[in-house]
């Protein structure tokens, strides 16, 4: 049985199955956050999402779609597709216009956070002595970034005595505790999804200067040193949502962080069989 496990294609196998678990691990979330992107929108587009609206509506879901997408054109061209197959046109072309619109809908997405996050900056004081006055049936509490209630005559007793704001163009209040916290994630939010931006801008660095057998010395130093700096901001964003109480934000970060530790573990490999394959034809040479 050690024997078993020592063998290298015994662990590679292990490798990608949990690899790919992984991967399967992160579809599975875009479905979470469409849930949730789906009840928060009900409360934050209540006439309705038209169709300029979608990516406003469904940011999290829309975003963790095209990243899974991403993540797969990255492990197709790291580990799976030889480098003579990625050489040829029709391949090459048909990957880079995947990848092309991956990234206007990351964008857009980023767009999306930075539209949520000001949602919860345009709001004005809403001075009311009995709050439960206000129950209507549209009328919804903030409780925390996507999570909103719809305001009864049970769960109003909660907002009385606060200071309330009202939400701009909502109908949704918050007292100063819940607008700050959400304020917050939705920075983070920001935050996290700005990082990944520049992350997959220094990996496609990556892939071109690897093709061309150029990613090496001071620039694998540089490069090294950028990726490690932006997984650490990573990092710190997935603590505060630990912290923070936001489960599924932190178990998708863990999850982003562990696969892209994957993406640069096929990278460093890339290398490695670059460098085996240029030895045994200088000792072939004459």
């Amino acid at each position: 049985m050690k024997d078993k496990f020592a063998h290298p294609a015994f662990r590679e196998k292990l490798y990608n199955l949990f690899k790919y678990t992984i991967y399967l691990l992160l579809m599975w979330n875009t479905y979470l956050f469409f849930q949730q992107d789906w009840d928060a929108s009900s409360h934050t587009f209540q006439d309705g999402v038209h169709f300029s609206q979608i990516i406003e509506a469904f940011t999290a879901s829309a975003d963790t779609l095209n990243w899974v997408i991403l993540l797969l054109l990255f492990e197709l061209e790291t580990w799976v597709i030889s480098d003579e197959a990625l050489e040829k046109k029709h391949l090459k072309w048909s990957l880079m216009a995947v990848r092309s619109l991956c990234y206007s809908l990351i964008l857009y997405a980023f767009y999306g956070y930075y539209i949520k996050l000001m949602l919860f900056y345009g709001v004005t004081p809403f001075p009311v002595e009995d709050v439960c006055s206000m129950v209507d049936g549209v009328l919804s509490k903030v409780i925390a970034l996507d999570e909103y209630e719809i305001l009864t005559a049970e769960n109003c007793q909660s907002l009385a005595g606060l200071d309330l704001f009202k939400i701009q163009g909502q109908a949704l209040i918050a007292d100063a505790q819940a607008l700050a916290d959400t304020r917050e994630l939705a920075w983070i939010d920001v935050i996290n999804a700005g990082t990944w931006i520049w992350i997959v801008v220094v990996l496609e660095v990556d892939v071109w200067f690897q093709l061309k057998g150029l990613l090496k010395g001071p620039l694998l130093r540089i490069s090294k040193f950028f990726k490690a700096a932006l997984y650490i901001s990573l990092l710190v964003c997935a603590i505060i949502w630990g912290i923070l109480g936001e489960f599924l934000d932190f178990w998708d970060a863990f999850l982003w962080l562990v696969a892209f530790a994957f993406i640069e573990m096929n990278l460093f490999q890339w290398q490695q069989e670059i460098k085996e394959n240029k030895a045994a034809r200088n000792q072939t040479s004459p």
